[in-house]
C-alpha cells in the first residue's frame, strides 16, 4: 500500500511539530489566568503610584505658600524689636522733644504681629534695659527724691516718656477725691465699663452697684479697672470731661510730658515720665483720702448676697519693714511692671518711681534695693544729681 506508507511517513515527519503545538496550547491555557492576574496587580500598583505622586505634587503646591508665609513670619520676627501689640498694633520709636526722650507710638495697619513682640514693653523696644546703674535695678526708669529737700538721690532715664499703666488711677483717685462728690452715691457698672482694650477680667459684673466711696477704694487699693472707669464715666460732664480734667490737672502740676486718654491705664497712650510722676505722688500725698485708700491692705464689699474680698496689689504695704504713706502699682505689657510710692526710710520721706521693670517681682525688688541703700547711707546726698523736680510744683 504505497499511499498508506506515504501517509505514515508524512505523519512521522510532522509529529514533533504537532507535539510542540499541543504543549504550547496546554501551557497557554495554564499560564493565561496567572498572567491576567499579574497584569491586574501591575495596573493597580501603577494607579496607586500615580495617586501618591499626585498627592505629593498637591502637597508640594500647598507647601509653597506655607513656606513663603513662614519666610514672611520669620522676617516679621526679625523686626519684632520694633513692634508692640496691645490690642492694637503699634510701633515704638525714640525721638527727642524739647530736650526730653520720648518713646513715640504710631499705629500700624498690620493685622497681626509675632507673639514675642506682644510681650515686649516700650522700654525694651527702645533699649532702655541696657542702661546700667549702681544699684543694678530691674526697672529701666527710676527716680528717688527727698520729698522735703527736693534733692534727687537716684535717677535713671527719669525724663523718658513711657506708658504708665494703672499708675493712671492715682490721678483718677485724686480728682474724684478733690471733687467732693457724695461717697454714698450709688454707681452701677455698665457695659461701657467693660475692658475692650486688653480684655481684662473683673469681679464687678455688669449691673453691680456700689457706693462711690467703695469704687474709689477698690480702684486705688486693688487697681479695679471697672471701678476706675465707672468713676470717670459718672463724673459731672461724663467721661470726656473727666479725661480733659485729668490733663488739665497734669498741666497745673507741671507734668509737661504727661497725657491721659482714659481713667484706668489700660491704654498704652496714657504716658508720663518719672519726673512728672514724682510731681503727681507729691500732690496725691497731700490728699488724706488718697493716702488712706491707696495704703489699705484689704477691703470687703457686699455685692448682692455675696461678700467679695479685695487685697492690695502691693505686698510691701503689709511689710513691717516699710512705712508707706502712699502707693500705686501698674502693669500692661507695653509699660512693664510699674510702682510709685511715698515712704519714710531712715527718717527721710522719699518719693520713689519705678517704671518698666522686668519680671513679676522686679519693681518690689528694686524698692527693696533702694531702701537698703538708703538705710546703709542715712546721710546720703548727691549734690551733682540734685534737681528741683518738685520745685516745679511749688512754683506753680
Amino acid at each position: 500500500m504505497p499511499e498508506a506508507r506515504s501517509f505514515r511517513v508524512s505523519s512521522q515527519r510532522f509529529l514533533p511539530a504537532l507535539r510542540f503545538v499541543a504543549v504550547a496550547l496546554c501551557a497557554t491555557a495554564f499560564l493565561l489566568p496567572a498572567a491576567q492576574a499579574a497584569n491586574k496587580k501591575a495596573a493597580a500598583a501603577k494607579k496607586a503610584s500615580t495617586s501618591v505622586d499626585s498627592k505629593r505634587s498637591t502637597a508640594a503646591k500647598s507647601a509653597a505658600p506655607r513656606a513663603a508665609s513662614s519666610k514672611r513670619n520669620t522676617a516679621k520676627a526679625e523686626q519684632a524689636d520694633r513692634v508692640v501689640s496691645g490690642g492694637r498694633n503699634v510701633v515704638a520709636s525714640i525721638r527727642k522733644r524739647d530736650g526730653k526722650t520720648v518713646v513715640a507710638v504710631q499705629r500700624r495697619s498690620v493685622v497681626r504681629v509675632p507673639e514675642v513682640a506682644a510681650r515686649q514693653s516700650f522700654g525694651q523696644l527702645a533699649g532702655l534695659h541696657h542702661t546700667e546703674d549702681a544699684l543694678d535695678l530691674k526697672s529701666s526708669v527710676a527716680l528717688v527724691i527727698d520729698q522735703d529737700t527736693h534733692e534727687v538721690l537716684f535717677s535713671k532715664n527719669d525724663s523718658v516718656v513711657l506708658p504708665i499703666a494703672s499708675l493712671t488711677k492715682l490721678m483718677t483717685g485724686l480728682l474724684i477725691s478733690e471733687a467732693h462728690l457724695p461717697n454714698d452715691e450709688l454707681i452701677t457698672i455698665t457695659q461701657d465699663d467693660v475692658d475692650t482694650e486688653k480684655g481684662s477680667r473683673s469681679r464687678l459684673t455688669v449691673g453691680t452697684t456700689l457706693p462711690r466711696g467703695e469704687m474709689l477704694h477698690l480702684a486705688l487699693m486693688s487697681s479695679e479697672n471697672r471701678a476706675a472707669h465707672a468713676l470717670g464715666r459718672t463724673y459731672p460732664g461724663g467721661l470726656a470731661t473727666f479725661v480733659s480734667v485729668m490733663n488739665a490737672k497734669a498741666k497745673m502740676l507741671g507734668m509737661k510730658d504727661t497725657r491721659y486718654v482714659e481713667p484706668t491705664g489700660l491704654s498704652s497712650r496714657n504716658q508720663s515720665s518719672a519726673q512728672d510722676l514724682a510731681l503727681l505722688v507729691n500732690a496725691a500725698y497731700a490728699d488724706s483720702t488718697v493716702r488712706q485708700l491707696s495704703t489699705s491692705p484689704e477691703y470687703q464689699v457686699e455685692v448682692g448676697n455675696r461678700v467679695l474680698q479685695y487685697n492690695t496689689t502691693n505686698r510691701l504695704v503689709r511689710s513691717p519693714e516699710w512705712d508707706i504713706g502712699l502707693q500705686k502699682t501698674g502693669y500692661i505689657s507695653e509699660a512693664g511692671q510699674c510702682l510709685v510710692m511715698q515712704a519714710k526710710i531712715a527718717g527721710r520721706k522719699l518719693i520713689m518711681v519705678f517704671l518698666d521693670s522686668a519680671g513679676k517681682f522686679g519693681r518690689i525688688g528694686d524698692a527693696e534695693r533702694v531702701r537698703r541703700w538708703v538705710e546703709a547711707n542715712p546721710h546720703l546726698t548727691n549734690p551733682a544729681a540734685a534737681q528741683p523736680v518738685l520745685a516745679q510744683q511749688v512754683a506753680g
